[in-house]
């Protein structure tokens, strides 16, 4: 995709409210992370500042900080049994509706509140649209600190050689404490037999394989255009 089909403000405020739309007072709502997420959190506070009763699960501690910001009322996974709508955004989406995630590195937490979901609805600019995923070249993993040097010799054993990732000269820490290793992949043959390789790996969280879990697919564009691709379900 081109420069031009990347997400744009105007783009993201219309994928939140077409986002709004599967969104019900009552309901218990996951919080996603990144551009889109963020977009779609704005759009619930004003809602929520209109009348609309909901409680967020976030994904992160930025939307967190966020949601409370806007109004929105947060619980965590402990407090609920489900979640009724999972609102978040992908680093790569295939034609299956199968998702890459984990560039903005909350890919764990962000499993875990998918996995809650009734339904899940993912929130994409045209350009995170690839035939395969693995197009873009890149898969985040989550670990925990201790075994870094023998998770990442495992990792390049299977033909994935993994660059910590680093800011301001330290590793970089998830909410969770973990670090997060950046893959080198191609386009993936079979994403569920990789995720089962790389999730068999000690000291591998998990990956941002997030297969099978999209119920529909909401595809944003510069002027404000959004296609409904659907996924599970």
């Amino acid at each position: 995709m081109s420069e031009h089909s990347r997400l744009t403000e105007d783009g993201a405020a219309a994928l939140a409210a077409e986002a709004l739309r599967h969104v019900a007072s009552g309901q218990v709502v996951g919080l996603g992370t990144g551009q889109a997420a963020t977009a779609f959190v704005r759009a619930l506070g004003a809602r929520v500042a209109a009348g609309l009763d909901v409680r967020g699960v976030p994904t992160s501690e930025a939307t967190a900080a966020l949601a409370r910001g806007v109004g929105v009322k947060l619980v965590t996974p402990d407090d609920v049994e489900a979640v009724d709508v999972a609102v978040d955004g992908a680093d790569e989406v295939d034609p299956r509706g199968d998702l890459i995630k984990g560039y903005g590195g909350a890919l764990l937490r962000e499993k875990v509140v998918a996995s809650m979901a009734r339904r899940f609805v993912v929130l994409v600019g045209a350009d995170k649209l690839v035939p395969v995923l693995g197009s873009r070249g890149r898969l985040p993993v989550e670990v925990v600190p201790f075994p870094g040097g023998p998770v990442r010799r495992r990792l390049e054993a299977l033909g994935h050689p993994a660059t910590l990732r680093m800011a301001d000269g330290a590793p970089v820490l998830t909410d969770n404490g973990n670090r997060l290793l950046d893959c080198r992949v191609g386009p993936i043959a079979d994403p569920a037999a990789l995720e089962a390789a790389l999730r068999a790996i000690p000291g591998v969280v998990d990956t941002g394989l997030f297969l099978g879990t999209a119920e529909r697919v909401l595809v944003g564009y510069p002027d404000g255009r959004v296609d409904v691709l659907g996924g599970k379900g």
